[in-house]
């Protein structure tokens, strides 16, 4: 008997406000109602929303960008009953396609203004900008960003099962300590529950009042279920180890990218689109103890887009930050600087550095740390691959400013 058609198990409406449609929800909690129930072994498709659920829209101004509500975000499809799981299961999640959805070939990358969450470099550029990316099959490319075009390593940013009731309060309170430390800096550490716009599916008006004051935002990852990992090599082929922690796993996924460089260095960084992705679940007994498990695991997927041997560009930063100053170890500041130094290098082409910032978000750059014991300085690299651009960046080739055009700004059409 041949294979029957692959079901929908839910679907997403791109012209219907995302907090109308109750296959969908926005905050963690082991509350929310099943939005549907899938079988081990059972290949599914799952569409989303991006994670905006369609705030931003394809124009040549950043004004939505800048004025983006984040008391919304993200907008996740679930949480889905996997028949069979229960509390100290390993929820297997094989990745079997991702695609972008056909009535929406496009997605965009962002740089937030400060003010509204701003992104890794956003002491360098507090501004909000844009870029707009087009879809042919499994490249991409930008109006914004002239001059690049690249295959796209498709994955989802955000997957999870809901946590318990247990897991949940612990959340809430190391972050609530956080946020109470660091209230001299400043600026947003984590972001606590927060009522206004909560969404949780199906949910009546007494439940979803309690989500909103205990459900945990889903900006952060976090380690009891993944998350919003934003992990570009969760791509096709990859299996993801989950821990279940509510009976039927309630199970979510979204925030689905074309493509993100390791890092996804502002705040919106990657390629974020609409789109479907086509999952298939098994269930490990008992998994959290074979495993010891603390966080989940992943195997990455056959499927990656391939530059030949020394066709990247690397370079270097080190735990010295902008202004000299020397810091102990800190990896964080060294990347940031391994950041800049890409800037400073593609600024020669006629790029603007916002341009360049949105670029090394969204294209495949491979980000590592190639040494955290050499006191006082952490070392990070940031690979660029040469074969993105349609003219030559090595070091040795002749260096020649192009009209590169401009991103898109907030208030600049």
């Amino acid at each position: 008997m041949g294979k029957s058609e692959i079901r929908y198990a839910t679907k997403v409406d791109l012209n219907k406000p995302a907090s109308e449609q109750k296959g969908l929800h926005n905050r963690w909690h082991p509350d929310i109602p099943f939005s549907g129930t899938i079988a081990p072994n059972e290949p599914v498709k799952i569409q989303c929303l991006d994670w905006t659920g369609g705030q931003i829209k394809n124009t040549d101004d950043a004004d939505d960008i800048k004025n983006v509500d984040l008391t919304q975000i993200h907008f996740l499809s679930g949480p889905f009953e996997i028949e069979g799981a229960q509390p100290g299961d390993v929820l297997v999640v094989e990745i079997l396609d991702v695609q972008p959805l056909q009535e929406q070939p496009w997605g965009f990358t962002g740089v937030f203004a400060k003010e509204n969450g701003g992104g890794f470099l956003d002491e360098e550029y507090p501004e909000a900008a844009k870029a707009i990316w087009d879809f042919e099959g499994i490249f991409c490319s930008s109006r914004h960003i002239p001059h690049v075009r690249f295959a796209g390593l498709i994955h989802p940013g955000i997957l999870g099962c809901a946590p318990s009731a247990e897991i949940l309060e612990e959340w809430n309170r190391r972050e609530g300590d956080l946020i109470s430390s660091c209230s001299h800096m400043g600026r947003d550490v984590a972001k606590p529950p927060e009522p206004k716009n909560v969404h949780a599916g199906s949910a009546d008006s007494t439940l979803t009042e309690k989500v909103g004051r205990e459900g945990a935002r889903t900006i952060p990852g976090r380690p009891e279920h993944g998350g919003n990992c934003d992990i570009k090599n969760l791509s096709r082929g990859s299996k993801i180890y989950l821990p279940v922690h509510v009976a039927g796993a309630k199970f979510s996924v979204g925030d689905l990218h074309f493509s993100q460089g390791d890092g996804e260095i502002s705040f919106c960084g990657a390629i974020e689109m609409a789109g479907e992705i086509t999952l298939k679940f098994s269930v490990m007994k008992e998994g959290v103890k074979q495993l010891a498990m603390k966080s989940p695991i992943y195997v990455p997927g056959p499927v990656e887009p391939q530059f030949g041997p020394g066709r990247y560009v690397y370079f270097e930063g080190f735990s010295v930050d902008s202004a000299g100053k020397q810091h102990y170890l800190d990896a964080t500041i060294a990347y940031r600087q391994t950041c800049l130094r890409v800037i400073e290098y593609l600024r020669r082409y006629g790029y603007s550095d916002y341009q360049i910032y949105l670029l090394l978000s969204c294209a495949p750059v491979q980000g590592h740390i190639a040494g955290i014991v050499d006191i006082p300085n952490a070392c990070t690299t940031l690979g660029l691959p040469v074969d993105i651009f349609d003219f030559d960046i090595r070091p040795e080739a002749a260096i020649g400013k192009i009209d590169m055009g401009a991103c898109a700004f907030a208030g600049k059409k």
